[in-house]
């Protein structure tokens, strides 16, 4: 029994991870599904994509009428739940996390409609949670969907600066992720610390290190020491 508790020991690994992210998006263009794509190559995160109801919608007809008239209900009466187009259901416990990064598009200077249902009813839950918000656009400035977050989730902590990528910047959205998330200090808001691990009795060291090393071999690099790299709040191993 000793010697099998002592085995146990030599390839335990504990991570004490104190907090969990969640990005929430909405994507009509695929813009904001692209975008979301590279981020979750970058750290860590369950993703819940929010979808209309009413399927089938042309959104982008006769100059996005529809988008813009569900803008229009949510602007004439914002405390209204039935100004809100309806949303599938999303099985997601916003209480569960930590940290909440919100992908919104925009449609008239404003926070995308159905994203704004799910806010609606799910942004009370999220008092005192981080919130970053990575908003896409053609051209527009994107002040009108952070007061639209920030009306949604009135006691939110803010992440700043937000994200704004033009729709024309999305091929290259993978670098302007990686600054964005050095920008909020993304490790420390991840919260990855206590961090203990013992591999066959060897002594592993735990690093962290902003964004520059993600998607690269840490095996193949030479000058870096054996140990645990928090990259972003990715844990890698060299």
């Amino acid at each position: 029994m000793k010697k099998l508790m002592t085995i146990m020991a030599m390839v335990m690994a504990v991570f004490a991870v104190n907090a969990k992210t969640l990005v929430v998006y909405y994507s009509y263009t695929s813009n904001v599904h692209n975008i979301v794509n590279e981020l979750t190559k970058q750290i860590e995160a369950d993703v819940v994509r929010v979808e209309p109801a009413e399927k089938g919608l042309d959104y982008a007809a006769n100059n996005y009428a529809i988008g813009s008239a569900q803008i229009a209900a949510i602007r004439n009466n914002p405390t209204d739940a039935s100004s809100y187009p309806v949303i599938d259901p999303v099985d997601v416990n916003v209480a569960d996390y930590d940290c909440i990064i919100i992908g919104a598009p925009l449609w008239w200077s404003q926070m995308a409609a159905p994203l704004q249902t799910f806010l609606f009813h799910n942004g009370p839950a999220m008092a005192g949670k981080k919130i970053g918000l990575i908003v896409s656009s053609a051209s527009s400035g994107i002040s009108g969907v952070e007061s639209d977050a920030k009306r949604l989730i009135p006691d939110g902590d803010f992440l700043s600066p937000s994200l704004w990528i033009k729709s024309a910047q999305t091929s290259n959205s993978a670098s302007m992720l990686q600054q964005w998330l050095r920008d909020i200090n993304y490790d420390a808001v991840a919260g990855v610390e206590n961090l203990q691990l013992d591999k066959s009795s060897e002594s592993f060291t735990v690093y962290s290190i902003s964004g520059s090393l993600i998607g690269k071999d840490l095996k193949s690099i030479d000058g870096l020491d054996k140990g645990v790299y928090i990259i972003n709040g990715k844990k890698i191993c060299k």
